[in-house]
């Protein structure tokens, strides 16, 4: 994920030389830094404030690597899923979205935003056990630091919501999950309560929203910034497929994998004998078959429909 923020952001460098789509020439905006799935730009015009220009692209990352084939309509699925959460989550917490009066190129995947001070940090819930969680349950009995009960498995649902945090890598390193004490080390303690605080009642409200419509939200990541005047704001995107984990109520079932909203296509067949690759080389991954790319956005596209109720036009 892009900050769309100064503080974090290598502006003299362009890490996207492996993607699959060049960011676009925009008029009145100049890219200046590229992530995983979002590009960046700032004004043309230095005196027309403080704002960032975050596109949403149709890339798609998996195993640290960007993918050479996109997901047709994936960041216009991402964008209005943000919007519509950063609409239910206002009276929780303020966010960076200022406009989405963009230029026609990246209309309909890409916002104006207020540049913040970003807290160098994923917040992450979860509400469920699984990925690097359940690999640090297994390994300790905890998670970031926070002890787990014995016996868990899985996909199993924990006895309350926990923060997990990680610090934010760079494209094409691994996040890594730290604990609340270096969090505050970091940032300092009041900010860092602050943080764990929001992100666990943001995390709470949306898992019952989901709830709600058949879906389990079993975790998610956050990113939260400051204002000039020190006011907290949540940036970046909010619960989407790429950064959050949501599974279909109705297929639950802890002990194994769970079925998900997201890029499980892209992995199961990266993993697959069908694609040839060796995770553990240094040769990066092949392109996606037609089926895969079909799959894949219709599982978006679904995910953003069966949260929102509302249907998707491309």
């Amino acid at each position: 994920m892009v900050s769309a923020h100064a503080s974090r952001l290598p502006w003299n460098t362009n890490p996207v030389s492996d993607h699959s789509t060049q960011p676009p020439t925009l008029p009145g905006w100049t890219h200046v830094y590229s992530g995983k799935v979002r590009d960046l730009y700032e004004p043309s015009d230095s005196s027309a404030g403080d704002r960032v220009l975050v596109v949403a692209s149709d890339r798609i990352s998996a195993y640290d690597h960007v993918l050479p084939t996109p997901i047709p309509d994936k960041g216009a699925v991402l964008t209005a899923l943000s919007m519509w959460w950063f609409e239910k989550l206002e009276p929780l917490v303020a966010n960076h979205v200022v406009s989405l009066d963009v230029p026609d190129a990246v209309r309909g995947r890409a916002m104006i935003c207020r540049r913040l001070q970003m807290y160098p940090v994923e917040c992450v819930a979860r509400g469920y056990l699984t990925g690097s969680g359940l690999s640090e349950y297994r390994a300790g009995g905890a998670v970031c630091g926070v002890p787990l009960p014995e016996g868990l498995t899985d996909g199993s649902r924990l006895p309350e919501p926990i923060f997990t945090p990680a610090t934010k890598a760079e494209v094409g390193e691994h996040d890594e999950n730290v604990s609340f004490a270096e969090v505050a080390a970091r940032i300092g303690a009041d900010a860092a309560t602050r943080l764990r605080e929001v992100t666990l009642e943001i995390y709470s409200f949306a898992e019952r929203t989901a709830a709600e419509r058949g879906v389990i939200l079993a975790d998610t990541k956050l990113e939260f910034g400051t204002t000039p005047d020190g006011a907290l704001v949540l940036g970046d995107e909010v619960l989407t497929p790429d950064s959050s984990r949501y599974w279909p109520a109705d297929q639950w079932q802890p002990g194994r994998a769970q079925p998900s909203f997201d890029k499980q296509f892209v992995r199961d067949w990266l993993t697959s004998p069908g694609s040839g690759w060796d995770r553990a080389s240094d040769t990066p991954p092949p392109p996606l078959p037609d089926d895969v790319v079909t799959r894949t956005r219709d599982r978006y596209v679904e995910a953003y429909e069966r949260l929102t109720g509302r249907t998707f036009h491309a």
